[in-house]
């Protein structure tokens, strides 16, 4: 009876450790709680996910210009960035969210000051509303097992 506990307990111990080692760590910048509905970062074998930024700012509040909107947002990108120990060199994908398709110069202009060469692949989209007063926002990583 003590072996099938041993043997229990030890394949049970086994199955779990499998099940957490590929989650990955969760990134948290300073002043960010746990819980919550999503994580603002997630390390997994060396490869960071950011979750999407919005443009407020630590205290909640959004800029008064679209161009420092798009500051703020790459800035908040910016302290989950450093929060796993890298910068924006080591970004190598963005996609991009806007409500309105004629300030995709002006958000250039700003993102191409904040990326340095060589830039990470983008895609940009242009969205009727983000969450606030919209009703979804899915981003997406797969990984092959």
């Amino acid at each position: 009876m003590m072996l099938k506990t041993f043997i229990t307990t030890a394949v049970l111990t086994i199955f779990c450790a499998d099940l957490t080692a590929g989650a990955g760590q969760i990134i948290r910048p300073p002043g960010t709680k746990p819980g919550g509905n999503f994580s603002p970062g997630i390390l997994v074998d060396g490869t960071l996910y950011v979750s999407g930024q919005g443009s407020e700012d630590a205290s909640g509040k959004i800029p008064s210009t679209f161009d420092a909107e798009v500051l703020q947002s790459l800035n908040n990108i910016g302290v989950v960035l450093k929060a796993a120990g890298m910068t924006p060199a080591d970004v190598v994908s963005v996609q991009v969210y806007l409500t309105n398709a004629g300030d995709f110069q002006r958000m250039n202009a700003v993102y191409t000051k904040f990326f340095p060469d060589p830039r990470p692949t983008r895609t940009t989209v242009v969205v009727a509303k983000l969450v606030g007063e919209g009703t979804i926002e899915i981003t997406a990583t797969a990984r092959k097992h």
